[in-house]
């Protein structure tokens, strides 16, 4: 279960980002940070990338369905999904399971903010919190049934984490069943079974 320790690095980064925008003070910590006013822009990479502050009270790239008691519950549900079946998988390839880890880090950095951010900085009750957002990288100008898309709807760390160890999540398992595929042949016999065999097979070829 070492690959959890990537789970924490991703929720490590991910919550001290969060928090560096969202800014607050903690008298208890000694901490003040004074953040991003809402729905303002830096740029990073000139136009290309920049630190954009909202908060999304759904699931990823501003997804809402079923409230957000639902998806509240419904992270705590599947992280704990995630921690079984990586137990069960802890003899699996070391990909997959990094995999595991990465979607799991991602969720349990968004589900953080979803249960505690509204009691932590007193806007929501517990499970009522807000995601916070703030990556905005500019994007391809597609028009598709009316739909102008100009840049990806902004996320953040735990985002990334979650769609990169899906993808790899898909590759690994892919290339999991390519490999028993073509390592399915039928065992070589030797002795005097394997010889009779070869015997067999002269005696049909001559006919």
């Amino acid at each position: 279960m070492r690959v959890l320790i990537l789970s924490f690095i991703i929720v490590f980064a991910d919550q001290t980002a969060k928090l560096f925008i969202k800014g607050g003070s903690f008298p208890a910590l000694g901490i003040s940070l004074r953040g991003l006013p809402y729905g303002s822009s830096r740029p990073l990479l000139g136009n290309f990338l920049r630190l954009t502050y909202i908060e999304n009270p759904g699931m990823a790239f501003g997804i809402d369905i079923g409230g957000k008691l639902f998806f509240s519950l419904f992270s705590i549900v599947a992280s704990a999904a995630i921690v079984a079946y990586l137990y069960h998988a802890r003899k699996e390839s070391l990909g997959f399971r990094l995999s595991l880890a990465m979607i799991l880090g991602g969720a349990l950095g968004n589900l953080i903010d979803r249960v505690f951010y509204g009691i932590i900085f007193g806007d929501a009750p517990l499970f009522y919190g807000r995601v916070v957002d703030f990556l905005d990288m500019n994007f391809f100008d597609i028009n598709i049934f009316g739909y102008q898309l100009t840049r990806w709807p902004v996320f953040n760390i735990a985002d990334a984490a979650v769609t990169t160890g899906v993808l790899l999540l898909l590759f690994f398992h892919k290339s999991a069943g390519a490999g028993e595929g073509a390592g399915a042949r039928p065992p070589y016999t030797s002795g005097p079974a394997g010889e009779a065999a070869g015997d067999g097979q002269r005696t049909r070829m001559q006919k």
